[in-house]
């Protein structure tokens, strides 16, 4: 028994130092899809790819509003599975009369190259000034959701967005770590950071975060660091219950984000 009591630190302190030394296999959970997979969705969609200044692909996905749209969001994902997954939650916009455009990152889906947090913020620049070129609009939005926070934030910064939405988001990304291991993190260099809570001080624009209390990937306590550092006229909801991959089906999640982008 003695053993095994003693064991459970040795396995925490090597946990942690698998994260450092090997951070793209936790960070970074793409699942591939082949060129010709037939996207399946139940409202219409658009297909494009994205030549990148480096020789890569990026696949993206354009979700039209059914009426005269408000406005056009781009959407940036979590850090696990594909736009077929992702591409779901499209009609939570499309219904509030939005057009979005759905990017999948390097590595993952049917987009080509290794994913690394310089070339995310590289690509969703890319992304942007296509969207600009290709795509007519009057009032952009840009969402994170997750790990996708961290791109969304950084873009933002450069580009003065109309609104910034912020879906489940760390103040770093350290800041995923459970609270019992995070005294660790100091014996390992951070070699991602994704940094939420240096950048949204940087910004201009308005912004809105969305967080459940029950979240098991990103703790509240997380998201709520990021609270001191916003402006009088932004908003961060707090969803009672709602976890990490759920918030949609919480009514005040829904009627929040019909508010924001009325």
């Amino acid at each position: 028994m003695l053993f095994f009591i003693g064991l459970v630190p040795l396995l925490v302190v090597v946990s942690t130092g698998l994260f450092y030394l090997f951070p793209e296999k936790f960070i970074f959970q793409p699942k591939m899809l082949a060129a010709e997979h037939l996207f399946q969705f139940d409202q219409p969609f658009e297909e494009y790819f994205i030549k990148t200044p480096d020789g890569e692909t990026l696949n993206a996905l354009l979700f039209k509003s059914p009426n005269t749209p408000k406005g056009f969001i781009l959407y940036f994902h979590g850090n696990a599975g594909n736009l077929q997954r992702w591409g779901n939650y499209a009609i939570d916009f499309t219904e509030l009369d939005y057009d979005i455009l759905m990017v999948e990152y390097r590595g993952y889906g049917k987009s080509t190259g290794t994913p690394s947090e310089v070339d995310f913020y590289a690509d969703a620049q890319v992304v942007l000034d296509w969207a600009k070129a290709n795509i007519p609009f009057s009032r952009l939005i840009i969402y994170g959701r997750s790990l996708g926070s961290g791109v969304a934030t950084q873009l933002a910064i450069k580009n003065s967005p109309d609104l910034l939405i912020l879906e489940t988001p760390f103040d770093e990304l350290k800041g995923v770590i459970n609270t019992p291991l995070r005294p660790l993190l100091s014996l390992f260099p951070a070699r991602y950071h994704f940094p939420n809570d240096k950048n949204i001080p940087l910004l201009k624009c308005k912004k809105v975060i969305f967080h459940g209390t029950l979240d098991w990937v990103v703790p509240l306590s997380s998201a709520l660091k990021l609270k001191p550092l916003l402006s009088q006229e932004d908003r961060f909801f707090i969803i009672e219950g709602g976890g990490h991959r759920n918030l949609n089906k919480f009514k005040e999640f829904r009627e929040g984000l019909a508010e924001v982008l009325n």
